[in-house]
């Protein structure tokens, strides 16, 4: 067996796999209607999305998708909840990806959170996550799963109605074997 270490608090087994955490390179969300992270590695068995003072043009709400091959638009499940300002419980529920949150949007929201996506088996990805919003004053938890068609190489941060545009933050992800 081959042992690499290499500094960053990771090792690398011979056959690709990289003990440890590993992160991707923050993309700026300051244009464009998506952002993505590809040749996610086919060893990893969990993935976390940090979203850092996001923000879009306009209202609709953000979505996260993932891929094999390409991106996944049906099949997931799960919700979206939280308190509204009037403290009442309001949802989403999934079906084309995972919507962060189930509060209104508005060009002014700015979303600061952490998703986690973990490899149950058999390309079927389950999802955890907190997601605030500072228009609305109010955090949401979600979660939910999907299959994927094959192994995991993508993952896309957009908006429900795909055409609002990124304006503000970063986004990066961190992933393990």
């Amino acid at each position: 067996m081959a042992v690499t270490i290499d500094g960053s608090a990771s090792v690398t087994i011979n056959s690709g796999a990289v003990l440890g955490i590993t992160s991707g390179t923050a993309v700026a969300s300051t244009s464009g209607t998506s952002i993505n992270f590809t040749d996610i590695p086919a060893w990893v068995k969990r993935i976390t999305v940090m979203l850092s003072s996001v923000s879009t043009n306009g209202t609709s709400l953000l979505r996260l998708q993932l891929g094999s091959g390409s991106v996944t638009t049906s099949g997931y499940l799960g919700a979206s909840v939280g308190p509204t300002q009037s403290q009442t419980t309001t949802g989403t529920q999934y079906g084309s990806g995972f919507d962060v949150q189930p509060f209104s949007s508005s060009a002014a929201s700015i979303y600061v959170g952490t998703v986690v996506f973990s490899l149950v088996g058999s390309n079927t990805w389950t999802c955890l996550g907190v997601v605030s919003q500072t228009a609305s004053v109010t955090a949401a938890v979600l979660g939910g799963s999907v299959t994927l068609s094959g192994t995991l190489d993508r993952v896309r941060i957009t908006t429900v109605n795909g055409t609002d545009t990124f304006d503000a933050g970063s986004i990066n992800i961190l992933y393990e074997g």
